[in-house]
């Protein structure tokens, strides 16, 4: 059984600096749900931690996906989106790598969970789910990489889209991330182990056109995520056996579906930078570095220009944290980091400047357990 070990709250005066009490806190005060995923091989499940008003967490409620999980020890799906929030809050996703099929979960007032669906993948060990209004697409990493369209509909079920199976460039190119840009007219998704960023304009009716691919003009390009302005913000491992060379990099997107580089592979000044996350508002992206334990941050300009924020690395997990996805809270006023390495989420305050204020762990996940996958409401 998961527990949150207490804390204790300290409040410095003038400094604006808080360690929220990390314990159990009553439900009916939720001010927030941050969930991730343990992807077990014999039963996936996915856990609810609740934010109180006063800043505690507690634990919440288990939820069986009705699916299994690839199991593992870190990262064992390396993806990025393998729990995914509909744009609108209302839909949890989780994808079931052992299993090969995804599950819907309606979320319900207090975040409560709601399994309304649970359907095949379309292909082999789904990694990672995007959605944009009625349209869900599952990016599948195993054996022949491929896309698969689903339509949701309103009560959480998902109907397969015809002819809308996509394949990536070769077998077992390492398919990571995928993501919908903010208009509905591509898609975007990153192949880590061929290092290349593939696009597919959607139709109106969902079905994808012929894939458009770009080789990363830098190593490791691993998560992709499309900014609120349409920019495509990639984060980069760097190169092997360098020590925190990650960077990121955004681009444009061209009507064809060509890449256009903006700012190219700014450094994180950490290691191992595999995830990344945009906040609410469009105004600044969070990377999580997991070899250094560091997140860094950027400012998104109107153009798409990346701008480090201080002296870019701007939260700071324990030593050995092995911070793995990276998520905000729907309001955009909180980080949260899946920490494999110490079986815990770190929990960072976003500032006005876009600076982060480290408020403690949530702790008690087991250790180097297989978990991948975090979001939150």
């Amino acid at each position: 059984m998961i527990r949150v070990i207490r804390g204790m709250l300290t409040i410095m005066a003038g400094f604006g600096v808080m360690t929220p009490m990390l314990h159990a806190a009553g439900f009916t005060n939720n001010a927030g749900t941050v969930f991730v995923m343990t992807n077990a091989a014999d039963r996936n499940e996915v856990i609810a931690f609740n934010r109180s008003y006063d800043g505690t967490f507690s634990e919440g409620n288990h939820y069986n996906t009705g699916g299994r999980g690839s199991a593992g020890v870190t990262d064992p799906l390396e993806s990025q989106g393998s729990l995914t929030l509909s744009q609108d809050h209302s839909f949890l996703f989780a994808v079931n790598a052992g299993s090969g099929d995804v599950s819907v979960f309606h979320i319900l007032r207090n975040g409560f969970l709601l399994l309304t669906d649970k359907e095949p993948s379309g292909g082999s060990e789904p990694v990672a789910v995007a959605q944009r209004q009625n349209l869900v697409y599952v990016l599948n990493a195993g054996g022949p990489g491929r896309v698969a369209g689903f339509v949701l509909d309103h009560e959480g079920r998902l109907r397969p889209i015809r002819n809308v199976t996509a394949f990536l460039t070769a077998n077992v190119t390492g398919g990571a991330s995928i993501t919908v840009s903010p208009d509905g007219q591509f898609l975007a998704v990153t192949e880590r182990l061929a290092n290349n960023i593939d696009i597919f304009s959607i139709h109106p009716d969902g079905t994808l056109a012929p894939i458009v691919v770009s080789a990363s003009p830098a190593p490791g390009a691993f998560s992709a995520s499309f900014a609120p302005n349409g920019k495509l913000i990639v984060s980069e491992t760097g190169p092997a056996g360098a020590v925190n060379a990650s960077a990121i990099s955004s681009y444009s997107v061209s009507s064809g579906g060509t890449l256009g580089a903006v700012s190219q592979s700014v450094p994180t000044f950490g290691g191992a930078n595999c995830w990344n996350v945009i906040t609410p508002d469009g105004k600044h992206v969070y990377v999580s570095n997991a070899g250094s334990s560091t997140i860094s941050g950027f400012t998104i300009g109107q153009g798409g220009t990346l701008t480090p924020i201080g002296s870019t690395v701007v939260g700071t997990n324990p030593a050995g944290s092995t911070n793995l996805d990276i998520t905000t809270s729907g309001d955009g006023k909180f980080v949260y980091t899946l920490n494999s390495g110490t079986g815990t989420i770190g929990v960072f305050a976003i500032q006005r400047d876009g600076t982060l204020n480290n408020l403690g762990e949530i702790e008690g996940l087991p250790k180097a357990a297989g978990f991948n996958g975090i979001a939150a409401l």
